[in-house]
This record gives structure tokens, sequence and C-alpha cells, in this order.
């Protein structure tokens, strides 16, 4: 088991993702009770569907390593290298690392908020959702799957094991995939107000200061 003081940020760290995927299924059930369709929690599309089953068992490692580190890491395939320790076993590194995954979830929720009831998890090719270009989506065209990817890597760094970034690897290689994937369908359903926004705003880091202004 790890020492107490040393443990503590990694169970914040699973402790915050596991209250990220928790908000993350309320706001399904309560689009469920006000639409009769869960965001899109799974997806009618075959193949959101299948990228469900990769991404679960990554979701699942990500909530669940850095608790079981705390605890004492598990077989060898779940400890990080040895090599690793004298840089991973330092109790300021990880609780960076928590900070910046509780900052991740913090900035998440402002953009969840921002979203209001266009908020989507996946796909749905006959559905059209009001473009949301303000707020943090003036600046980055998926900030929450940024954020979501920075959240994995933080967690990553605390907790560098085989079995953690290869759920790293996973997670953050579908978050690039599905924006692909959401960006044809936005465009498909908005035409040339999306093209224009995506021309001007990047894609997981901001191209400019000044934020996306319609028209501008």
């Amino acid at each position: 088991m790890q020492p107490w003081p040393v443990g503590v940020p990694l169970l914040v760290i699973g402790g915050t993702v596991a209250l990220y995927w928790y908000r993350v299924l309320r706001m399904a059930r309560k689009q469920r009770r006000r639409t009769g369709r869960a965001a899109n929690l799974v997806p009618p599309e075959p193949l959101g569907r299948a990228l469900r089953v990769l991404w679960a068992p990554a979701v699942t490692c990500w909530m669940a390593q850095p608790v079981a580190s705390a605890f004492g890491g598990g077989p060898g395939w779940a400890r990080w290298p040895a090599a690793l320790r004298p840089v991973v076993d330092v109790g300021w590194a990880r609780w960076a690392c928590a900070a910046a995954v509780v900052a991740g979830y913090l900035a998440t929720r402002a953009c969840w908020a921002r979203m209001g009831a266009s908020w989507r998890m996946g796909i749905d090719p006959g559905e059209r959702t009001p473009l949301v270009v303000g707020g943090p989506f003036a600046y980055v065209r998926h900030p929450i799957y940024a954020l979501s990817a920075g959240m994995m890597a933080a967690a990553a760094a605390a907790v560098p094991s085989p079995l953690m970034l290869a759920a790293a690897v996973v997670h953050i290689g579908l978050l690039w995939w599905e924006s692909s994937r959401e960006e044809r369908h936005l465009l498909a359903a908005h035409g040339p107000a999306y093209a224009d926004y995506r021309r001007r705003v990047g894609r997981l880091v901001p191209r400019s200061v000044r934020g996306y202004v319609p028209g501008g």
C-alpha cells in the first residue's frame, strides 16, 4: 500500500474521473426524461456503438487504476516501471497531476453548461442540434474532448503503468477519431456556417486569443 500522503492525490484523480462520468450519466438520464433519448449515450449508428466497446475498458481503467495504485498497484502490468519511480513517486508531482484533473473537470462542467440542451455523447445522423460557437467553443471546436485528453494525460503521468498508458492511447486516439466524425456530421448539418467556424477555430488547441465571432 502507498503511504497515505502519497496515495491521496491518486484517490483524488480516481474520484474526480468517477465523478466526471457520473455527471455524464446523469446528464444523459436527464436528456432521456426530457426528450425520450439519452443524448446518444448509445449511438444509433453501428460505428458509434462499436467505438463504445473500445472506449468502455479505457474509461474503466482511467477510473480504477489510480485508486488501485493508491492501495498497492496490483500485478506488474498495472504498476509503473521501476525506472520511473524517482519521477512519479513524488508527492508534489502527483498533486500537480491531481490538480490538472480537477481543473479539467471543472472546466468541462462550464462547457456542458454552455452546450445546454445541445449536449450529446454521440452522433445521430438524423438529428440537427443548434451550433454552439460561444464561450469555450469560440476558442476550440472540441473543448470537452481537449479537456478529457488533458485529464487522461495527467492521470497517466501520475500512474504511468503499461495498463494506464494503453488506456490513454486508446482514449485520446478515439477522441481524435470521434471529433473527426462529428465534424463531418456538423458540416453536413450546418453547411457554410460550420465550414467558416472550422476554418477559423482550432480543433483541440486554440489558434487565436481573440475568439470566434460569427461573420467577424
